[in-house]
């Protein structure tokens, strides 16, 4: 277990994620709206509801709003019949791109999905084409305010069943098998571990160096038109920006 030299990467990523947060709430809504019309309104018994709560629970969203969006999927309204899909596909610099989608018209979101590729120079991919360069994985991003130092936090990730951890500029990212997801969130809670966000992901098992500032903002550009639209769940990419690059792009609005 160790850190690795994306670090820069990772918390340049979990920035912008963090000022789209609002938009985060209403795609959990629909999540959990979906899963509880599907398998019902107990958290304990809805494995699907349950991460979605959990998730919601983690990043501060009301309670009200939970509450609602699960009774909005146990009740009369019209919900409509989703479906989930992973998309893959590659963008500017060969970049990979995973993309978890909810939709309730496949034939709506496929060439929306193709046109963004495109647009970006890149194309929508095969299935599989892609995912071979993913690992599921559990990810969990630990409040850079909790004060612990780096040794504390790498043996209490340790001892909650982590597989890997990564330190930088004070803040921790652990990682665990997805099968191991809920046994490592509940030990880190058992110690007291605040987490700014944790959920099931797709990891990189192979990057794409991006050293180009022109590129790597339009893998970031791309990254973003991806997250805005409604029926993306939860984008995932494989850039490698070097820290330079990274630095130059946090300074841009």
């Amino acid at each position: 277990m160790a850190g690795h030299s994306h670090s820069s990467n990772i918390k340049f990523r979990k920035d912008r994620v963090d000022a789209k947060r609002a938009k985060t709430f209403a795609k959990l809504s629909r999540i959990m709206t979906v899963s509880a019309k599907h398998g019902g309104g107990s958290v304990d018994a809805n494995p699907r509801l349950r991460d979605a709560v959990e998730k919601a629970r983690i990043l501060s969203m009301p309670k009200d709003a939970i509450e609602r969006a699960i009774k909005k999927g146990i009740g009369e309204t019209t919900v409509g019949d989703f479906e989930e899909m992973l998309y893959e596909g590659y963008g500017p610099g060969g970049v990979a791109f995973v993309l978890e989608i909810l939709t309730d018209k496949r034939s709506r979101t496929a060439p929306e999905m193709r046109l963004l590729f495109e647009d970006a120079g890149g194309n929508l991919a095969a299935t599989g084409s892609v995912g071979w360069m993913f690992d599921r994985r559990g990810v969990f991003y630990v409040d850079p305010e909790c004060g612990l130092a780096e040794d504390a936090l790498l043996d209490l990730a340790l001892g909650a069943g982590a597989e890997d951890f990564v330190f930088a500029d004070g803040a921790a990212t652990v990682y665990c098998a997805a099968a191991d997801f809920h046994v490592v969130k509940s030990g880190l809670e058992r110690s007291n571990v605040p987490l700014r966000d944790a959920a099931l992901a797709y990891v990189p098992k192979q990057r794409v160096a991006v050293g180009d500032a022109a590129i790597a903002k339009k893998v970031i550009e791309l990254f973003d038109a991806f997250e805005d639209h409604d029926d993306v769940q939860a984008v995932y990419s494989n850039e490698e920006l070097t820290p330079e690059v990274a630095a130059r792009l946090a300074k841009e609005p």
